[in-house]
This record gives structure tokens, C-alpha cells and sequence, in this order.
């Protein structure tokens, strides 16, 4: 998430930031300029139209109760990924369902997208410093003129967006399918997928 944020401030976007400690969230974003603010999670949920959240997949439950008033109708890029082996039963049920939509049921009333969940930080940030080979990020969403929006923030992260299909479709780039942590730039991506080129 920092990573990301970091990158769309760099790309002219107000990012506030927010995380448990926040003398840590202000250390790491010391030097950003005035764009990149530190608030709470509801200061941060209350501040922007677009949310990115990129915390522990457990977290999701209590996030979607406590912030709900302002989730709603909002953008919200969801990053989090169940950890690998765990046994909970959210966890459970997220892989059955399929972790796109177990968020959106975690995040009722969010214009959900599945995003930046399928690759690595460092890959972003190597990306950002390319002109060419950009990274593929997959997308997903039950929402076209969400999609969208989070396509342009791929692109102000430096990456390329690889637009998979909807909620369900997450599926194909959550842990186990071949989209997850591929890494790899957006036409071998899509041929990774088996996703038809230039989607």
C-alpha cells in the first residue's frame, strides 16, 4: 500500500495515508510534500474518493463494520490477500467463494475492485522506473466505470492494467491461480491467463 501510494503522489494524486501507528505512516511518507497526509482509518475511509485497502485479509470484517458509512458507493481497490496456510474460516470461505466476492461482502456497498493483490511491491516499484515492459497488474470488477478508475491508477503507479473480467473472474489471480504473483509484464501476463491481447 505504501508503496503504491507513494507512487500516485509522485503521479499529482493527495494520497492520505493511514496505518496501526501513525508516527510510523508520517515517518515514511516525511518528504512527499503536501499531497501525502497521515489519518486514522476513518480520517483516511472519510478523505478520499478512492479507497486502496492493503491490510491483513482477517482485518477485512472489522474495517467493513467500522467504516462502513464511508464505504458507500466509494471505489475501493482491494490489495488484501488471505495468508497462505491459514486455516481460519474466513479463510475457508474466501477461497470457496472466491476472495473477489468475499470482499465485496466484507466491504458491502464499495464499488469493489480487485487490485494490486496479485503482485509484489518491488515489482511495482521496478516498474515505475521503466519505460517499457511495464508490470501487468490484474483487474476485476462488477463495476465498469470502476474498473476504469482503477485502471488510471495503475498507470499513475507506473504499471499496466490487464482488466480480467468480473468479481468472480478474481478467481484466475488470487493465491493458486496463474495470475498470482506472476510478476511479469502485461502481454506475457495475459498470455499467462489465457486473456485475449490488449484486454
Amino acid at each position: 500500500g505504501g508503496t503504491v501510494g507513494r507512487l500516485w503522489v509522485r503521479a499529482g494524486n493527495e494520497v492520505m495515508f493511514s496505518a496501526r501507528s501513525l508516527e510510523r505512516v508520517r515517518a515514511d511518507i516525511a518528504g512527499l510534500g503536501t499531497r501525502a497526509t497521515a489519518g486514522t482509518p476513518q480520517e483516511a475511509a472519510a478523505f478520499g474518493s478512492i479507497l486502496l485497502f492493503a491490510t491483513p485479509y482477517d482485518a477485512l470484517p472489522d474495517l467493513g463494520r467500522e467504516l462502513s458509512a464511508n464505504l458507500r458507493g466509494k471505489v475501493v481497490l482491494d490489495a488484501c490477500n488471505p495468508a497462505a496456510g491459514s486455516g481460519s474460516a474466513l479463510t475457508r470461505e474466501a477461497e470457496s467463494l472466491g476472495v473477489g466476492l468475499m470482499s465485496a461482502r466484507l466491504l458491502s456497498g464499495a464499488r469493489l475492485v480487485r487490485a494490486f493483490s496479485a503482485v509484489d511491491a518491488t515489482a511495482i516499484e521496478a516498474s515505475a522506473g521503466r519505460s517499457s515492459g511495464k508490470l501487468g497488474v490484474p483487474l476485476a470488477s462488477d463495476d465498469e466505470e470502476a474498473i476504469r478508475i482503477a485502471a488510471q491508477l495503475v498507470r499513475d503507479a507506473g504499471s499496466e492494467p490487464v482488466i480480467v473480467g468480473s468479481l468472480a473472474d478474481a478467481r484466475s489471480f488470487q493465491r493458486g491461480g496463474p495470475g498470482f504473483r506472476a510478476n511479469t509484464d502485461a502481454v506475457q501476463l495475459r498470455r499467462r491467463m489465457g486473456l485475449p491481447e490488449g484486454r
